[in-house]
């Protein structure tokens, strides 16, 4: 949005006067031609003291509501922008509130959402938005009966709320300083002049109740990235060079990314770039590309004048389950399923999973083709030939696919997975071959054989009556025993298909299933496997392995369900799957993915089992732990903790690869506390874990001082678990450091689980922590312990001192996850 300086010339009995006029008008020139934010180029503008417009603000005193029924909102001075209540036509019950395109010139049709409070959070009727008396925006959900999102500004002095007229909300205190601002928790768009900061992302709108897996990543090297869950990437801006730049669109159609300073490193502009054009928006789509859009008042359309990705069928997983992207005619992206003998379920295109096939398996060949697997992401790439590709495919019982890539670099990309997707174009240089079970041999053809010649026989009477009379009883006994039959089939046929469609939604399924206590025994077989404190193991029809959680009854319905629905929504490797729930009474259970090698837990009490666990399993299990949390702190919709992770739920599947369960479960007990106490609860908790692995010691409160003084004293080999061999020096430095950290009394000084996992993936440096039992002590232990004479005291207090002097190298900069150290 161009704003014109509009001067008037008034006679000048000075020359002086008039001199002072134009050099200030030539000034505000020069800022508008440089086209970048015109927010700053307005503030240095009025600084300078030209006669500029100021921007005209509506206010929203405290108290202010918006109600579903009343289907009122909050418009901005200009009119170009409107908060309120929406909703889908697919979704007529289900409301959202969001900023949305109020200009008369935009059809309400087009009038795009720019932001919605709480991202996936949707209310039913009689629900309400407020901007409460403490200062707190709030949105009520009356379905559920409780707040479902709030900006947590309760005790920051907020006085008023201002929808400005850049489409941006803002809390403001008495001095009109900024408390709070949507465009700092931007949704899946970005207007002109909003930035998107380090650590900062857009996720794409959530789908069928199911949140998004693609998300625009601002990491911080200095790169924008398009993430397809947190560990794919299929497109990225900028050099993995500079720190503390920031994605921002500009109002003349260009996508920059910048320094502080306002220097420019990266820049791309829209097709329209520098013509006039009132309103412009950055969205990343449902289909995960990266778009900018114009608004085109001739046409009365928005257009897409830039995007990302040129080639859709380059996005990661773009057909997702429907089977692979290639071009028709007309040039647009298709999803087809090419697996002539692919199992097609629920509209899905999955490959063939038959490992044992008796007849033999074949390999069927797709020219031009590059296949990928997903649900989960764990293909294994070799460099050899295509020959030997295909063959060790054919050979592995548990491989589905494999694509060789026949580009010079003889990469032989292997899948061991029925989820596979990919791409097809007659230019790819790529082959894939797809295993299926060979067709049976064609039986030999049975003649029939003459029947011999049957001997004559007498005729003889036939009793009319009596056949009469036993037709009708047998005929009464028939009936009375098909509809017994009927009725008892009737019901185990709606529990059979209810249990099939949890069957078949597996595996990595986003469909969260609801099951009734009846299917609960049956899958448990009656409750007659129990693996753990109240777990057990069950089985769904197509023999696949689950294990089901059983929950306090006392749980209220309304809560539960919604718990298990925002659970059951998130799909990470590192989270153990939520398949389905049951919540029928006083019954309350949750049923998971099963994991065949049980919890980590019993691998480290056991002296035998621990042998299994070795050094290199200990460090890959912290870190696939610290990436779980990770993504559940700051990759999700809407912030969620976990509340109790120790050993006992984190469990090992077939590949000893760590799974996180029993994760949100906090919601369901009403467990209520702020979203930085509640992830220092979960840092704190992994610091616990991590000292476990090392040490072997299940209750770290035991032996935290020992290990510490131990490795103050150069000792770290002495904490180390004695059933372990081959420990790695360096890798024991970094974990026993980050442990240290993770448990730091002083939660101001604790890392992030961002900044954990960038150590332990040994991107990000830690120098050696300071005594983790305190961060303050009194005179008289100071004197104490200097009295003891010993090293450790000095260096206790060394530690404490250097503490103090807030010299840290370990370099925090996840600023929206904690604190910057």
């Amino acid at each position: 949005m161009r704003k014109k300086i509009m001067t008037k010339e008034k006679e000048a009995t000075a020359v002086k006067g008039k001199k002072a006029k134009e050099k200030k008008r030539n000034i505000c020139n020069m800022l508008e031609q440089d086209r970048f934010l015109h927010g700053f180029a307005l503030l240095s503008c009025i600084c300078l003291g030209s006669l500029l417009s100021g921007i005209a603000v509506s206010e929203i005193p405290l108290g202010s509501k918006l109600s579903v029924g009343e289907s009122n909102s909050w418009v901005s001075s200009n009119g170009n922008f409107a908060i309120g209540f929406y909703n889908f036509p697919d979704q007529p019950k289900q409301f959202s509130v969001g900023i949305r395109f109020n200009s008369k010139s935009v059809p309400v049709d087009k009038q795009t959402v720019v932001w919605v409070a709480g991202g996936d959070v949707t209310v039913g009727n009689n629900s309400y938005f407020q901007l409460q008396e403490n200062g707190e925006l709030v949105l009520f959900d009356a379905l559920q009966g409780e707040e479902v999102w709030t900006s947590k500004t309760s005790q920051l002095s907020v006085a008023l709320a201002v929808l400005r007229d850049d489409g941006n909300l803002v809390l403001l205190n008495e001095n009109r300083d900024v408390i709070w601002q949507s465009f700092d928790s931007p949704t899946d768009t970005l207007l002109p002049g909003q930035r998107l900061s380090t650590f900062r992302t857009l996720r794409a709108a959530s789908q069928n109740y199911v949140s998004s897996l693609y998300s625009l990543y601002m990491n911080v090297s200095g790169q924008l990235q398009l993430r397809w869950e947190s560990s794919i990437i299929y497109w990225s801006a900028g050099r993995p060079s500079h720190s503390n730049l920031s994605a921002v669109l500009t109002s003349d159609g260009s996508l920059q990314l910048v320094a502080p300073n306002l220097e420019r490193f990266w820049s791309v502009f829209g097709e329209d770039h520098n013509d006039t054009v009132r309103f412009r928006f950055l969205r990343l789509d449902v289909d995960g590309n990266l778009r900018l859009y114009s608004w085109m008042e001739v046409s009365q359309t928005w257009r897409s004048v830039w995007q990302a990705v040129e080639n859709q069928c380059n996005v990661f997983a773009t057909c997702d389950q429907q089977g692979i992207c290639a071009f028709n005619a007309s040039g647009s992206h298709v999803c087809t399923c090419p697996f002539q003998h692919a199992v097609q379920s629920n509209s899905k295109c999955l490959v063939s999973s038959q490992h044992d096939c008796k007849p033999g398996s074949i390999m069927v060949e797709h020219a031009n083709m590059f296949l990928y697997g997903i649900y989960p992401v764990h293909d294994f790439i070799s460099l050899t030939s295509l020959d030997k590709c295909k063959s060790m495919c054919l050979s592995d019982p548990s491989c589905t696919a494999v694509t060789f890539t026949n580009d010079g670099s003889a990469k032989c990309r292997t899948m061991k997975t029925q989820y596979v997707s990919g791409y097809s174009d007659p230019s790819l240089s790529a082959t894939s071959f797809v295993k299926r079970c060979s067709d049976p041999l064609a039986a030999d053809p049975i003649f029939p054989l003459k029947s011999p010649p049957q001997a004559y026989k007498e005729p003889y009477n036939i009793c009319i009556p009596c056949l009469v009379g036993a037709a009708s009883g047998i005929i009464f006994v028939f009936i009375v025993i098909q509809l017994g039959m009927g009725f008892y089939l009737y019901k185990r046929k709606n529990n059979y298909r209810r249990l099939a469609s949890l069957a078949h939604s597996r595996p990595g399924s986003k469909c969260l299933i609801m099951l009734s206590f009846t299917e609960i025994k049956e899958l448990t077989g009656n409750f007659n496997d129990q693996i753990g404190p109240k777990m057990f193991k069950g089985a769904l029809p197509d023999k696949q392995p689950v294990a089901v959680k059983e929950l306090e009854g006392t749980i209220e319905a309304r809560k539960f369900r919604a718990a298990v629905s925002k659970v059951g929504s998130i799909y990470h490797k590192g989270l153990a799957k939520l398949e389905g729930y049951c919540c029928e009474f006083d019954h309350r259970y949750l049923v998971y993915e099963y994991a065949e090698n049980g919890s980590l837990e019993k691998y480290i009490e056991n002296p035998t089992l621990a042998e299994r666990l070795t050094w290199r399993k200990r460090m890959d299990i912290s870190l696939s732990v610290g990436r779980a949390i990770f993504y559940l702190h700051t990759e999700c919709r809407e912030f969620l903790c976990h509340g109790n992770l120790k050993c006992e739920n984190v469990v090992l599947d077939e590949n000893f690869e760590a799974k996180v369960k029993e994760f949100g479960l906090g919601m369901l007990y009403g467990e209520a506390s702020s979203r930085r106490a509640s992830a220092q609860k979960d840092v704190e908790d992994f610091g616990k874990m991590v000292l476990t692995l090392v040490s072997g010691f299940k209750e770290v409160k035991d032996v935290l001082d020992w290990a510490y003084k131990e490795w103050m004293e150069g000792n770290p080999e002495n904490v180390v678990d004695k059933r372990l061999k081959n420990v790695d020096a360096e890798e024991l430095e970094c974990a026993l450091r980050i442990a240290f950290w993770c448990l730091q009394a002083d939660e101001r000084v604790k890392p992030s689980m961002g900044e954990v996992v960038k150590v332990l993936e040994g991107t990000l440096p830690a120098d050696p922590p300071p005594p983790p039992f305190s961060c303050l002590i009194s005179a008289r232990e100071v004197e104490d312990t200097s009295e003891s004479g010993s090293e450790f005291a000095v260096q206790y207090v060394a530690g404490i001192l250097w503490l103090s002097d807030s010299h840290f190298s370990m370099k925090f900069e996840d600023q929206s996850n904690g604190p910057k150290l």
